[in-house]
C-alpha cells in the first residue's frame, strides 16, 4: 500500500488524512475533538479536509483552532458551496474560510458538488484565488464522468487537482468509469465516508480476514480502501482512540486472497451506476 498520492503538478500528499464532517457542532465535544485532530497530525495524517458547508462555519473554526502553531505541517482542504461558486462569490467564500481556518491559505480548494453556475465562472474564480497566492491547488467534488469531461473542457478547467467522491466497500460504482478516468488523467481520487460512517453491512469475510491480521472490520475496509494506487482517505476521527485505529491500516497489507474474499461479499460494478452522496 502506498501512503503518499501524488497530485497534479507534482506534489505528494499522505494517503490517508482526516475528515471533519459534523465536527464542531457540539461544544462539548470540541476538546476531544481537537486533541484527536491534532493527534492525527503527530502520527502523521496530515491532510485535512473540511467544507465551509460542515456546521455552518463551525468545523472550520475547529479545525483553525486545531492547527494553531501546526498549520505548516499540514496539507489543508476546503470546499466552497456551489450556490457560492461564481467568479466573484468563491472569492468571497474562500476568504471567510481563510478568517475561519486562521490561515492565509487553502492548499487544495473544492467546488463542493455542480451547481447550477457556469464551471467557467468558478474555474476563473479559483485561478484567481490561486494568482493571489489564497490557495495552491482546485478540485472538485461529487463529480460524475459526465461532469469531469464538462469541466476538462473549460480552459483551464483540466489544472484540477482532484475529485472528493463517495467511495467505501458498500459504494463501489467509481469502480467502473469514473475512477479509471481519473486515473488515466492523473486526477486523485479523495474517498469520502470510506467505511460509511461506521455503517457497512456485516460480513463474515471482513470478520475473518479482520482475525487473520488482528484488525476490526472498520481498520480492513479502510485498508481496501486504501489499497487502490491514486486514492486519498478522509476517515473522521473524533477521538484519539479512533485516530489510532485510523492509523494503524496503512500497516495493514491485503494479499490476494483478502481481495477475492471481498470481492465475493462486496462485488465490484458489472455495469456503469450513477455517482452516489451522502
Amino acid at each position: 500500500m502506498a501512503d503518499r498520492v501524488r497530485i497534479p503538478g507534482g506534489e505528494e500528499v499522505v494517503a490517508l488524512g482526516q475528515g471533519t464532517w459534523r465536527m464542531g457542532e457540539d461544544r462539548g465535544r470540541r476538546p476531544r475533538e481537537i486533541t484527536a485532530l491534532r493527534l492525527g497530525i503527530e502520527l502523521g495524517m496530515t491532510l485535512i479536509d473540511t467544507a465551509e458547508m460542515y456546521g455552518e462555519g463551525r468545523t472550520e473554526e475547529l479545525v483553525g483552532e486545531a492547527l494553531a502553531e501546526l498549520r505548516q505541517g499540514v496539507f489543508l482542504v476546503s470546499k466552497v458551496y456551489p450556490h457560492n461558486a461564481s467568479r466573484k462569490g468563491v472569492v468571497e467564500a474562500c476568504e471567510r474560510s481563510l478568517r475561519r481556518l486562521r490561515t492565509d491559505r487553502l492548499d487544495l480548494y473544492l467546488l463542493h458538488w455542480p451547481g447550477s453556475i457556469p464551471l467557467a465562472e468558478t474555474v476563473a474564480g479559483f485561478e484567481a484565488l490561486a494568482r493571489a497566492g489564497k490557495i495552491r491547488h482546485w478540485g472538485v467534488s461529487n463529480f460524475d464522468t459526465g461532469e469531469m469531461e464538462e469541466l476538462f473542457a473549460v480552459p483551464g478547467g483540466d489544472v484540477c487537482a482532484a475529485n472528493q467522491i463517495l467511495y467505501n466497500l458498500s459504494r463501489r460504482g467509481p469502480e467502473h468509469d469514473l475512477m479509471p478516468w481519473l486515473a488515466a488523467r492523473g486526477v486523485p481520487a479523495m474517498a469520502y465516508s470510506p467505511i460509511e460512517q461506521g455503517r457497512l453491512p456485516r460480513s463474515g469475510a471482513l470478520e475473518e480476514i479482520a482475525k487473520k491480521h488482528r484488525a476490526t472490520s472498520y481498520q480492513i475496509a479502510l485498508a481496501w480502501v486504501l489499497r487502490r494506487p491514486g486514492v486519498i482517505a478522509i476517515p473522521k476521527a473524533a477521538t484519539a482512540e479512533h485516530v489510532r485505529e485510523n492509523r494503524r491500516t496503512i500497516d495493514i497489507a491485503l494479499d490476494e486472497d483478502d481481495l477475492a474474499a471481498i470481492d465475493r461479499a462486496f462485488p465490484p460494478p458489472k455495469r456503469r451506476k450513477p455517482l452516489e452522496m451522502i
